[in-house]
């Protein structure tokens, strides 16, 4: 099990740095075992057990690790959506934007903060799937959208509450929607 950093720890707010390519078998490994890591997190017998909290995403960096490297899984509509994703870079982004009509949350975040995250809708992001053992091209729109960019920000130091407008937190932006 890994320890969750929490939002208070410098670290949390630092750029990683690349992986070395050609992948090591150790950082192929690490990220497996962050997917891993959600799958036990949503099974709540498990969860309540190890007391560790339920996610959909987890980057390096809230486990002490400054690498670029970050793991996704859930399941919609009986499809299993996951990443083990090093050295992520997103190469397109849509201009409009979408956001979690009930905000975001984190696992590195114990406190709530409400208001509306927007990001892209739609984005298209590259890097290595330590899943599939390849480099791949990954084109994403609303939600699995929203939960890449949102791992992606923790690769360069950003908490979603960073993004929430400050004066007026539920601001609705022109050219975007809420799911």
């Amino acid at each position: 099990m890994f320890k969750i950093v929490k939002d208070s720890a410098k670290s949390i707010r630092e750029k990683c740095k690349p992986v070395e390519t050609p992948i090591s078998k150790e950082d192929k490994e690490l990220a497996l075992s962050m997917v891993d890591y959600l799958i036990k997190s949503q099974d709540d017998e498990y969860a309540s057990k190890h007391n560790i909290r339920s996610g959909v995403g987890l980057a390096a960096p809230q486990i002490g690790i400054q690498k670029r490297i970050f793991a996704i899984y859930y399941v919609v509509d009986d499809e299993i959506v996951q990443y083990a994703l090093i050295n992520p870079k997103i190469i397109q982004n849509s201009l409009k934007k979408v956001a979690l009509a009930s905000g975001e949350g984190c696992l590195s975040v114990d406190n709530d903060h409400p208001g509306y995250v927007y990001r892209y809708n739609k984005i298209v992001i590259k890097g290595f799937d330590a899943i599939q053992d390849k480099e791949v091209t990954i084109t994403a729109r609303g939600y699995d959208a929203i939960v890449l960019q949102h791992e992606y920000d923790h690769l360069d130091g950003i908490l979603y509450y960073d993004r929430i407008d400050k004066k007026n937190p539920n601001k609705e932006i022109e050219n975007s929607y809420l799911i």
